[in-house]
């Protein structure tokens, strides 16, 4: 039976990986010269932490229950927000930004890269941790096959991640244009209840590098089927966000915003 003391380990495992991150981002900020370079290096670093995390939250939440997983989650997500200035560790927020002609393909393509290569190398990091077996909750963790978390079938899956992640744009969008005080527990409120319900479903990752990180090649889920879940299904929904926020529809609804022929 899992412990305090065990979840204790997994709260240090955490809380470690992200002095690694503020410890790499300065040194990044004063090392590199400003440019693309060095914003690639800050969504690599903003990738392997988010990711580091998040497989220390599998063993939370296989070990001590959603609940306490969605009190770490929700915790991270606001540090995050805090910590990783322009960073986003999430290919679609390029994607959106691409819609709006806001940045070639070529360096979203690249920003997209560094976000893989940071996410998928991190986990050497974590499976030395675990190989130590510090805790219980850990032993044969580091070298055990992965199993794919989608219960449902494919394209209802895809469906989940893509409504979910719409939302979850759309809530962000709102909030900002708002500038809502305390918009960041909100907006992490809004995202971790999103992925609390869809947990058991699709696995809520509502994120393709962070999906891919930890799920591709895990029994269950063909690579096809992983592409059309969790990268398909999550940028569509989010590249939808962006035209239906412009619509007066949904302006007047949630930003109480009159436009022209009211």
């Amino acid at each position: 039976m899992a412990t305090i003391e065990q979840l204790g380990y997994s709260a240090f495992f955490i809380a470690l990986t992200c002095i690694f991150a503020i410890v790499a981002r300065r040194l990044n900020e004063r090392l590199s010269k400003d440019g693309l370079v060095k914003d690639l290096i800050f969504e690599a670093i903003a990738a392997a932490e988010l990711c580091g995390c998040c497989f220390e939250l599998i063993i939370v939440a296989d070990n001590f229950g959603v609940a306490t997983y969605a009190v770490f989650l929700f915790t991270l997500t606001i540090w995050w927000g805090r910590n990783w200035g322009s960073a986003t560790a999430c290919p679609y927020t390029y994607m959106e930004q691409i819609v709006e002609g806001e940045v070639s393909f070529k360096e979203a393509a690249l920003k997209i890269w560094a976000q893989l290569m940071g996410g998928c190398c991190i986990f050497r990091y974590v499976q030395l941790y675990w190989w130590l077996e510090l805790a219980e909750t850990h032993e044969g963790r580091a070298f055990e096959d992965c199993k794919a978390d989608l219960q449902v079938n494919l394209y209802l899956g895809a469906f989940i991640e893509g409504f979910a992640t719409l939302c979850c744009r759309l809530a962000s969008k709102v909030i900002s244009e708002k500038d809502a005080r305390f918009g960041a527990f909100i907006d992490s409120f809004i995202g971790t209840s999103l992925v609390v319900a869809a947990f058991n479903y699709s696995g809520g990752y509502f994120n393709p590098v962070l999906a891919t990180a930890l799920k591709w090649g895990c029994a269950g889920n063909s690579a096809l089927e992983h592409i059309i879940v969790y990268w398909i299904g999550s940028c569509l929904g989010a590249v939808l966000s962006v035209p239906l926020f412009k619509t007066n529809t949904f302006r007047n609804m949630f930003l109480a915003e009159k436009t022209k022929g009211d």
